[in-house]
């Protein structure tokens, strides 16, 4: 015989239409959208890790400043356990878009490249260049691209395997997609180039693979003690530092732990939501409940028919959601994925973890919550239900109010006191909707304002960094020194850290330290030193150490950096007392070869990180700050709606006695909004703090510094935007509460 209480479950969803309708449509949006970015990412992860072998990546490169001879590539291969391979490239400025471009000659031993689109350079004249690069430029196979003074016709569009990500340099922040890109030509259009911006680099490939990245860390460290041995290191990158091949593996793993968590703060939220419901239920229910308990329903069938529908929701929208997931959201998190990284033609991979992820967890979660809650409210005797007595502890007497308060407010006090766990759980909801807005809010405008700082701080309009010390005769340029340390590694990974020799004089930077040193203020706030420590940095492709003990902290949050007296920095290194390699000038210096300039550092230079990640991210800041708000209204709307209902009698009472709708909606709707501002007011700070401690987590892992400074306006536009919205269901509460009748307080008069 099938169980009669089947029957109940359409009409139950039939009354409770609107709550499940909106519990359901929301759920398959949240589980369709981190299913299709866990599809995504894991079919990314699978392409990035067969790529290694795919493409034979290298396992490091290092440049030198000439070509090195036969004998000296024969000495650090001496002992067979690399191959080196020559990976020579030149840099180059492009005349169409603002950026410049990295030149490689086809790479067929190592790292291969992958062809998206059109088909690899012929003659000297044409040039592949990277996909991600040409999206971002509005260049297509077929367009016409001046590379240096070279009119080249892009003939494809590539992605190079050793650059997933585009950093043009280990020490940047983040990688440039915009700016930046790499290319490969033939051998002739190679070296027609010519010789400004060339670089003499060199790749090698460990014949036994390192085990992990320790061993990889003292293979690497043995190498390069024999190739300083050998000839002069400029530059020395192992490829488990290396940002370029490795962050797209690093970063893709972090996003399916965010996404995951997200989805499962999300289903506890309505898990808890439902729960309530449900327990709102049991209420109006109560005698029916008492009557089949005495009629012989055990405890287990009540729960297994109240658990049904929430069970039923989450598994419905959990199937339909992930079959969006494979469809729309994976299309959209290819997109994305395709905005930041420069990989290899994608393709789908069937995940049995975004299945239990996005199905199985949910579900379980439901069905743990849920139940808990329920199995605790119905282990009341089937006479209190009859009675309708269902708490478990009785008060002796109601909470003594001070009569000096108002009757209207000790009223509403009352009505938030009796619906304590519906405001607690409103409150959690708001938090949450709180750390959603502030990143779709908040975000974007921490990126302005770096650059904004970045454009009030600069040293000046240009930095020459010089190959070997040349004259000018530019009145306005001022000589330095320009070098670079690296942090010791500790509670965060080695960093690079320029180092400024000023003169004592200098109109560009104010020190006063002889025999000490500035530091900015990005170093004082990212590393936590302060005046009178002392700091220890070596040296980037040695073991030297040097420490320096810290005069001052120079006013510049963007750039890690250490300020210096020129005499003091060139004695400290070693060099001639007249030694300069740079000059700092507000004007272009147009009297120096470009044979002699390693690079020219310009503000557009410093604000990459921001103009990257808002590029990158700014769909994505518009997601959050919407699913934040449908999030709140969700959590509002249906709590809301529990709290008329569950006073649905003595709302109507209240009419009996005389008062009229919008005095009613003063106290149940006012309780509510109550609750609401508060609670957008007193969680503020806390999400605040959060998100401070959040992101500074996070830009620890980035090279150089972005201090969290989001604007006050940013926080009063989320709450005017959280009580907008509110409005709205403010509203709504008020048509549904002059609905109640007044004959429901007669009709269950006990």
């Amino acid at each position: 015989m099938k169980n009669p209480l089947i029957k109940r479950l359409p009409r139950e969803l039939k009354s409770e239409a609107g709550k499940y309708i909106i519990i359901f449509v929301f759920m398959i949006i949240v589980i369709g959208f981190v299913s299709g970015f866990l599809v995504a990412s894991g079919s990314l992860i699978k392409l990035y890790n067969e790529s290694f072998e795919k493409y034979n990546i290298e396992d490091g490169n290092f440049e030198l400043h000439t070509e090195a001879d036969d004998t000296v590539i024969e000495a650090i291969e001496s002992d067979g356990s690399i191959r080196l391979f020559k990976n020579f490239y030149i840099d180059r400025e492009t005349k169409e878009v603002d950026s410049t471009l990295r030149i490689y000659k086809n790479r067929e031993e190592i790292n291969k490249i992958c062809i998206h689109n059109g088909e690899l350079p012929a003659n000297e004249n044409e040039i592949a260049i990277d996909r991600m690069y040409a999206d971002n430029n509005s260049l297509k196979v077929g367009d016409f691209l001046t590379v240096g003074d070279r009119k080249l016709k892009i003939t494809a569009l590539v992605a190079l395997s050793d650059y997933s990500a585009l950093y043009a340099s280990p020490s940047d922040m983040i990688f440039d997609a915009i700016k930046f890109g790499v290319a490969i030509m033939t051998d002739d259009g190679f070296d027609a180039m010519g010789e400004i911006g060339f670089h003499y680099n060199y790749s090698w490939k460990y014949n036994t693979p390192p085990a992990d990245d320790i061993e990889a860390r003292k293979m690497s460290e043995d190498l390069l003690e024999v190739i300083s041995e050998n000839t002069i290191v400029t530059e020395y990158i192992p490829m488990y530092s290396n940002q370029a091949i490795q962050f797209v593996g690093d970063d893709t793993g972090k996003d399916r732990i965010v996404f995951t968590v997200f989805l499962y703060i999300v289903v506890a939220i309505l898990a808890f939501i439902m729960a309530i419901t449900t327990n709102n239920t049991i209420a109006k229910e109560a005698t029916v409940i008492g009557t089949l308990r005495a009629s012989g329903y055990t405890r287990g069938e009540l729960i297994r028919h109240y658990i049904a529908m929430p069970m039923l929701v989450v598994v419905v929208s959990a199937i339909i959601g992930n079959i969006i997931g494979y469809t729309l959201f994976e299309g959209i998190a290819v997109n994305i994925y395709y905005t930041n990284y420069s990989i290899p033609v994608y393709v789908t991979e069937p995940s049995v973890d975004a299945f239990v992820k996005t199905t199985v967890v949910p579900a379980a979660i439901m069905l743990v919550i849920n139940y808990a809650i329920l199995a605790h409210k119905l282990t009341l005797s089937p006479l209190k239900f009859i009675r309708r007595d269902l708490k478990k502890k009785q008060r002796k007497k109601a909470l003594k109010l001070n009569t000096k308060i108002g009757i209207m407010h000790r009223f509403r006090i009352r009505i938030i006191l009796q619906n304590m766990p519906n405001y607690v759980t409103i409150v959690i909801g708001i938090f949450l909707a709180n750390i959603i807005l502030l990143l779709g809010m908040g975000f974007p405008r921490l990126l302005d304002r770096n650059s904004k700082l970045v454009s009030e701080n600069i040293i000046c309009d240009y930095q020459y960094i010089l190959k070997t010390p040349v004259e000018t005769e530019n009145e306005n340029a001022e000589k330095y020194c320009a070098g670079s340390l690296c942090t010791i590694e500790g509670r965060l990974k080695s960093e690079t850290v320029t180092i400024y020799g000023i003169d004592p004089d200098s109109r560009y930077v104010d020190i006063a330290a002889e025999n000490g040193v500035y530091i900015s203020d990005a170093y004082s706030q990212k590393f936590k030193v302060k005046k009178g420590d002392t700091i220890t940095l070596k040296e980037e492709y040695d073991t030297k150490e040097y420490s320096f003990r810290i005069e001052g902290i120079y006013d510049n949050p963007t750039t890690i950096a250490v300020y210096m007296d020129k005499e003091f920095f060139n004695e400290t290194f070693d060099k001639d007392k007249d030694f300069f390699n740079g000059y700092l000038s507000d004007e272009k210096l147009d009297d120096i070869d470009e044979m002699y300039i390693a690079a020219v550092i310009t503000e557009d230079d410093m604000n990459k990180m921001g103009r990257q990640l808002t590029h990158s991210m700014g769909g994505i800041f518009d997601m959050f700050y919407l699913f934040g708000i449908i999030m709140f209204m969700l959590i509002i709307y249906l709590l809301s709606k529990i709290v008329i209902e569950k006073n649905a009698q003595s709302i109507s009472m209240t009419k009996i006695l005389g008062y009229n709708n919008a005095e009613i909606s003063g106290l149940y709707v006012i309780s509510t909004s109550i609750v609401v501002v508060l609670s957008f007011l007193l969680t503020m700070p806390i999400v605040n703090m959060l998100m401070k401690y959040v992101c500074e987590v996070m830009f620890s892992e980035f090279s150089g510094w972005i201090a969290y400074d989001v604007p006050e306006t940013v926080f009063v536009n989320i709450i005017a935007s959280g009580i907008i919205a509110y409005a709205v269901i403010a509203f709504a509460q008020f048509w549904k509460l002059k609905k109640i009748p007044m004959d429901m307080a007669l009709k269950n008069v006990e």
